[in-house]
């Protein structure tokens, strides 16, 4: 029913059913994973009415109470999604919706879990994932543009020379490296004013 997508890995579909309504994956070697996607296989839909609650779960070295971090969610309208979960932190969360099943499951202690718990999509709407788990909506052209100019302003920048160093040069014109620092610094104060700004 579920597939877990992690870059650089075969895809899982090999979900643990630790009860009739949950399904957990091991993510070995977690702390080398940045995303994970998890999505529907597209052969069998969720029942009417319910989606799946995503959670990650650390390995707990003390072997106390495992906890839970709420993800997001998917549903047959949106049956696939991404999570950032280099973010997260082991020890912050909830209780453990998947049971002792799902720790029996668990082949070392450098193993972390996500499971997707199906519940009815009223209850899905009333929880909320960590924040830190959401993937960053900005804009692909404007991250593209933040990264050229931030390498535009740092390659110029590798051919300062002070005053003193210039040799008479006719046929070159010299912009003052402070007026190239003060517009680029002026475009990130607007852009984090406004991301939306360079569309007007």
């Amino acid at each position: 029913m579920f597939g877990c997508l992690v870059a650089g890995r075969l895809v899982q579909t090999d979900a643990v059913q630790v009860a009739s309504d949950k399904f957990v994956f091991n993510l070995p070697d977690y702390e080398k994973v940045n995303h994970v996607v998890v999505f529907m296989l597209g052969t069998v839909p969720f029942p009417a009415g319910t989606g799946g609650a995503v959670h990650f779960s650390f390995p707990d070295p003390s072997g106390g109470s495992e906890v839970w971090q709420l993800l997001g969610f998917i549903t047959n309208e949106k049956p696939s999604a991404i999570f950032k979960i280099s973010c997260l932190k082991a020890g912050e969360g909830g209780e453990n919706p998947f049971g002792m099943m799902a720790s029996s499951s668990r082949l070392s202690p450098s193993v972390a879990q996500v499971g997707v718990s199906v519940e009815a999509l009223d209850q899905l709407a009333q929880q909320i994932p960590v924040s830190s788990a959401a993937v960053s909506t900005v804009d692909s052209f404007l991250h593209f543009t933040q990264k050229m100019l931030d390498s535009l302003y740092n390659f110029a920048s590798s051919f300062a020379v002070t005053q003193a160093q210039m040799t008479p040069n006719p046929s070159e014109t010299f912009i003052p490296s402070s007026c190239v620092l003060k517009w680029f610094e002026n475009f990130q104060r607007r852009m984090s004013q406004n991301p939306n700004f360079w569309k007007n």
